[in-house]
């Protein structure tokens, strides 16, 4: 491996480096989607149960004891139940708008390595190819096919290095989008439900 980065050239570092970047946040955000995810559906029942009996200090604790951002949308929401349905769509609104791009992080710089690494690799071909062009010219075309093919053949190991780093990253990106995507919905989801419930009650809940 050293042998290939040493054969890229300079170039090849900061490829090395962008490969290293996507891996991380690629771990890093899975972790983070996957405490996030949960099953919104046997929550949503629960809360409901439990404002059902006007037990809204049980409603929150529920909340607290339950990760991610769907939780935490619904958890303000509850505090303002005995206020106006808008005030409670703003609150919640509000605390979204907080949590979106928690689950953001760290994808534009995702991107930025799926659209940069190709074009690093690229840019290092394009030098090797100018090297070995030099070379030639130095030698006044004097040169084997052997040795034109070797620096040839090394220019263009930055652009598989770049190639080999931009198309996971890019299918990684895209995949991570649609989780939050995913997540989003069921925010949404939850919150209209629960917007619903705490303004069809009649009657005041009771901590």
């Amino acid at each position: 491996m050293f042998r290939i980065i040493e054969m890229g050239g300079p170039l090849m570092y900061p490829i090395l480096l962008c490969s290293i970047l996507f891996v991380a946040i690629l771990i890093e955000r899975l972790y983070h989607y996957h405490r996030a995810q949960i099953d919104t559906n046997e929550f949503i029942s629960g809360i409901r149960n439990v404002l059902k009996k006007k037990k809204i200090a049980e409603a929150i604790s529920i909340c607290d004891g339950t990760p991610g951002p769907v939780a935490h949308i619904i958890k303000a929401g509850i505090l303002k139940h005995d206020r106006p349905k808008e005030e409670i769509k703003e609150t919640i609104e509000d605390v979204a708008l907080h949590e979106v791009p928690r689950l953001e992080k760290n994808l534009n710089v995702l991107a930025t390595v799926a659209h940069i690494a190709p074009l690093l690799g690229l840019l290092g071909t394009v030098l090797g190819m100018i090297g070995a062009f030099q070379e030639i010219q130095s030698q006044s075309g004097r040169v084997n096919a052997a040795d034109l093919a070797g620096g040839i053949w090394e220019a263009l190991v930055t652009t598989a290095a770049g190639l080999s780093v931009a198309i996971p990253a890019y299918v990684a990106y895209n995949y991570l989008l649609s989780r939050v995507g995913a997540l989003v919905l069921d925010m949404e989801r939850s919150a209209t439900e629960v917007v619903d419930l705490l303004t069809t009650k009649e009657e005041e809940y009771e901590i």
